[in-house]
C-alpha cells in the first residue's frame, strides 16, 4: 500500500502527511519512477529522492513534529538525495522550518485563495520553453543565501530556486501537464546515483 512499481526506475518518496501527494506519485509514475508515500522515518528508507508537496505548512509542521520526521528529514537531504518542494514543501525547506535551503519563503505572499493565479515562467536549466505554473494561495522566496540560485521570478519575486541537490517552488507543477520539474528532480537522481 502506498507504493507505485515500476521496474527499473528510481524510487520516489512522497511526503502524504497532508496536501496534494497523489498528483505528485501520478507525475512521477508517469515518468518511470516508482513511488512510496512517506508517513514515517521508516518510509525514507531506501529512496532516491523525495517530493515535499503543496498543502497547508502549519499542518505538514505539527506532522512532521507528531510523525518524529524532523531529524530524520535532515539525514536524509544530509545524505546529498535530491528533494523538490513545491508551494507548501517549499516553506518546509525554509530556514525557518526544516532548515534545509538557506531561503526564507513567505508565506501567501500572492494573496489568499482568492488570489491565486497562473503564470507562464521561463525557468533556468529548463529546456523547452516557458512553463506554466499554477500559483495558489503562494509564497515567494523573500531572502535567500549566496549558494541558492534563482531559477524563475513573477514580478521580481523569486518563485524557484535551486540550492545543490535541493529545489524549491512556490507553484504547483503537478497540477498541469507539464513535467519537466518533475524530470529536472529525476535527473538530479541520477546525477547523484552516478557520483555515489
Amino acid at each position: 500500500m502506498g507504493e507505485r512499481a515500476h521496474a527499473g526506475g528510481p524510487l520516489i518518496g512522497v511526503l502524504a502527511l497532508q496536501g496534494g501527494f497523489d498528483a505528485h506519485e501520478r507525475m512521477l509514475a508517469g515518468l518511470g519512477a516508482q513511488t512510496r508515500e512517506v508517513r514515517v522515518p521508516a518510509d525514507l528508507e531506501g529512496l532516491d529522492g523525495l517530493v515535499i508537496p503543496g498543502g497547508e505548512s502549519t499542518t505538514m509542521t505539527l506532522g512532521v513534529e507528531r510523525e518524529g520526521l524532523a531529524e530524520p528529514l535532515r539525514e536524509f537531504v544530509a545524505s546529498g538525495r535530491p528533494v523538490l518542494g513545491s508551494c507548501a514543501g517549499l516553506i518546509m525547506l525554509d530556514r525557518s522550518h526544516l532548515g534545509l535551503m538557506d531561503v526564507e519563503a513567505r508565506r501567501n505572499a500572492f494573496g489568499r485563495q482568492i488570489a491565486s493565479f497562473e503564470a507562464d515562467l521561463d525557468v533556468a536549466g529548463m529546456p523547452g520553453g516557458p512553463m506554466r505554473a499554477i500559483f495558489i494561495r503562494a509564497p515567494w522566496i523573500a531572502e535567500h543565501g549566496p549558494e541558492v540560485e534563482i531559477l524563475a521570478s513573477v514580478d521580481g519575486h523569486p518563485v524557484a530556486a535551486r540550492q545543490g541537490h535541493l529545489i524549491g517552488v512556490a507553484f504547483h507543477a503537478e497540477l498541469g501537464s507539464d513535467d519537466r520539474l518533475h524530470e529536472m528532480l529525476l535527473r538530479l537522481v541520477g546525477e547523484t546515483a552516478g557520483s555515489a
